[in-house]
């Protein structure tokens, strides 16, 4: 008897998407046949791959079934139908832990075995999915359409997550149970509060660069919406360590062309062209009975960024700025600001005129503009 181990890896380590898998065992030269009479018998990949698929959704640990027919290509007809298998969900995917498989048989005939490991029993699941639906029963309106949807589920999955540090929480449901996950367990909640919503998503896995940091593995959502393909990332729109309410919406809806400033991916994917802010101002502009939702929501994604009648580049600009914020008993500002970074800081020395304590700054490349976004805070 000739044996072939052959492994796959698969899994996910220090908030680093990761998919493991257990090599598989291959047997080769068994004398005698299994019975090919078997009403059971599969003899393709679409029978495998049905088998396997129903398999896994019910969480069996132990799958097994006899395959008649030219057995010389069994071994990469297995490993196709596991892989496709996985395939036909995200989440499935995803909480598929490690695989082995093993057969024996001659050439016509061989009787297969496959041991699967899940990150998530069908009962967990179950409970992902009672705690979705009340979710969604909370937060969806009678009369939603995506947008708004993808908005509220959004800020729901930040507002209910923190990040989990100890990277031990990979799934949905240790993230509801407990709070907190690492950015699996983000995206696999909202591929799952966003499916039960009617809105087709994936995950994408790849990686992504913290500024001055690393590149990291990393996993995200991108989100269908009217036709058109946006990246969403929930991880990273949670602010860490976390503060209780706080939402960003730095990664809300991004193209490609955003998303790769700081993100990565070598796996196809839908093409996300269209900047949302361009699809905000079509939405406007054709009006309805969601303007005022369009026009609130790009309000809150700060999307007069893009308008280039406000970008500042004097300290008569910030002056004038500081002022109106304080008359409306705000605390900090946000803009876009032309200039180098020498200018900039001497602009921003304007607003101690105004008696202002404390004053903090940030400040960002703007999109591919040359300018810097700038973030000012004060007490």
């Amino acid at each position: 008897m000739k044996k072939i181990q052959i492994s796959l890896v698969k899994g996910i380590l220090g908030g680093v998407l990761v998919a493991a898998a257990i090599p598989p065992t291959l047997y080769w030269g068994w004398d005698y046949a299994y019975a090919s009479a078997s009403p059971a018998a599969l003899n393709s990949i679409n029978e495998m791959t049905a088998k396997l698929t129903n398999a896994m959704n019910n969480r069996n640990e132990t799958i097994t079934f006899t395959y008649e027919g030219n057995i010389t290509n069994l071994k990469s007809q297995v490993q196709a139908s596991i892989d496709k298998g996985m395939a036909s969900d995200a989440y499935l995917n995803y909480i598929v832990d490690s695989y082995a498989f093993s057969y024996r048989g001659t050439s016509r005939s061989a009787k297969v075995t496959i041991e699967i490991k899940y990150l998530e029993s069908l009962q967990q699941t179950a409970y992902v999915t009672q705690e979705v639906k009340a979710a969604l029963k909370k937060i969806i309106k009678p009369g939603m359409n995506s947008h708004e949807k993808i908005r509220v589920i959004h800020d729901w999955v930040v507002t209910h997550l923190k990040y989990d540090n100890s990277y031990r929480k990979y799934t949905a449901y240790e993230g509801l149970k407990s709070g907190s996950a690492v950015c699996q367990g983000y995206s696999l909640l909202t591929y799952k509060m966003l499916k039960e919503a009617g809105i087709n998503n994936k995950i994408v896995e790849g990686t992504a660069r913290p500024e001055g940091g690393r590149s990291q593995s990393h996993a995200w959502n991108l989100v269908q919406l009217d036709g058109r393909w946006y990246h969403l990332d929930t991880t990273w729109d949670d602010p860490s360590p976390d503060l209780a309410g706080a939402i960003s919406t730095t990664y809300y809806l991004r193209t490609d062309n955003q998303m790769r400033v700081d993100h990565t991916w070598t796996k196809p994917y839908p093409a996300a062209s269209v900047a949302y802010h361009k699809t905000l101002a079509e939405l406007i502009e054709q009006g309805g009975g969601k303007k005022g939702f369009y026009l609130n929501l790009q309000q809150q994604l700060h999307y007069d960024l893009y308008d280039e009648t406000k970008v500042i580049d004097s300290e008569a600009g910030v002056l004038a700025l500081g002022e109106k914020a304080l008359k409306a008993g705000k605390d900090s500002i946000l803009f876009r600001y032309r200039g180098n970074k020498v200018l900039l800081k001497n602009d921003l020395g304007k607003l101690y005129e105004l008696g202002l304590d404390n004053l903090s700054y940030t400040y960002s490349s703007f999109e591919n503009t040359g300018d810097f976004q700038v973030y000012v805070t004060w007490k």
